[in-house]
């Protein structure tokens, strides 16, 4: 191995171990994420929730688990079940977009400062 090629090994090995500064595109990243991020798992766990609850309704109504479980008349409980269900799923989009708003307001100048300041290099 040539001198060339220890440091420039040397060098990699020692760029492992130093403290690294974020550049300014990883912290609008960062930001970016911080914005996004809250509202998305929001709506898949909620949305995940009232697919589930319709569903519920749905087969109360559809198949014969209301007799399993004790139930003489399941279409009226089914039914509602699975409108409650429905209705968290179309509510589902505006209460995303109201929390990515939100969350846009409260970090939307600094992000907009900071790319200002990256496409401006």
């Amino acid at each position: 191995m040539n001198k060339n090629d220890q440091q420039f090994m040397a060098q990699k090995i020692r760029t492992q171990y130093m403290e690294k500064t974020p550049s300014e595109l990883e912290t609008l990243r960062e930001l970016d994420a911080k914005v996004k991020r809250p509202a998305n798992v929001f709506a898949y766990v909620f949305g995940s929730i009232s697919a589930i609850i319709m569903g519920a309704g749905m087969s109360l109504v559809m198949t014969d688990i209301g007799a399993i479980i004790g139930m003489d008349s399941t279409m009226l409980p089914g039914i509602v079940i699975g409108l409650v269900g429905m209705v968290m799923a179309l509510v589902n989009y505006p209460m995303y977009k109201g929390i990515l708003n939100s969350r846009k307001k409260k970090y939307g100048a600094e992000i907009l400062t900071l790319s200002e300041k990256i496409m401006n290099k």
